[in-house]
């Protein structure tokens, strides 16, 4: 896959927990929710239907109490390997009202642990800078630490 810098972002580590617990972490609701945004946020609801046009959402909630539905659907499952999904599409593949991104998650077996790629693709610049000044690679950073923290904790 070729990125475009003007408009992707891209997070890759190495992660010391094994990739099947990874994926098992990302498509399962229940541990989703422990770890899928940067505390003290939260996940109240979480939905997957894990195949092309499969609902993807999740609400998110501030500390303050604000709920942030997101609503996509999955574009590509490999199990263990790789998931895609979109907020360009609601389930079933139909558009969207407002798409923001689309994202590829990449595991791949490495010394025991995970090769962990996440990738954001956006329409325009604009898009990518937004993204880019929510928090994109601290943000997202904090969730693979929560990820492995939560896998360690909770699932081995």
């Amino acid at each position: 896959m070729t990125l475009d810098p003007r408009l992707d972002l891209k997070l890759e580590r190495f992660v010391d927990v094994p990739r099947r617990l990874v994926w098992e972490a990302w498509t399962t609701p229940e541990h989703l929710k422990h770890w899928f945004v940067p505390r003290p946020w939260t996940i109240t609801d979480c939905e997957i239907d894990l195949r092309p046009g499969g609902v993807f959402r999740s609400v998110m909630r501030s500390p303050e109490g604000h709920e942030f539905p997101n609503m996509g659907c999955f574009l590509e499952v490999i199990p263990e390997e790789r998931l895609v999904w979109t907020d360009a599409l609601l389930p079933g593949f139909r558009p969207s009202e407002k798409p923001f991104f689309t994202a590829f998650l990449h595991l791949d077996e490495e010394n025991g642990g995970t090769r962990y790629t996440a990738i954001a693709l956006h329409r325009d610049e604009a898009g990518r800078k937004t993204h880019e000044e929510m928090g994109f690679e601290q943000g997202w950073g904090t969730v693979v630490d929560q990820l492995v923290e939560y896998i360690k904790t909770s699932m081995v």
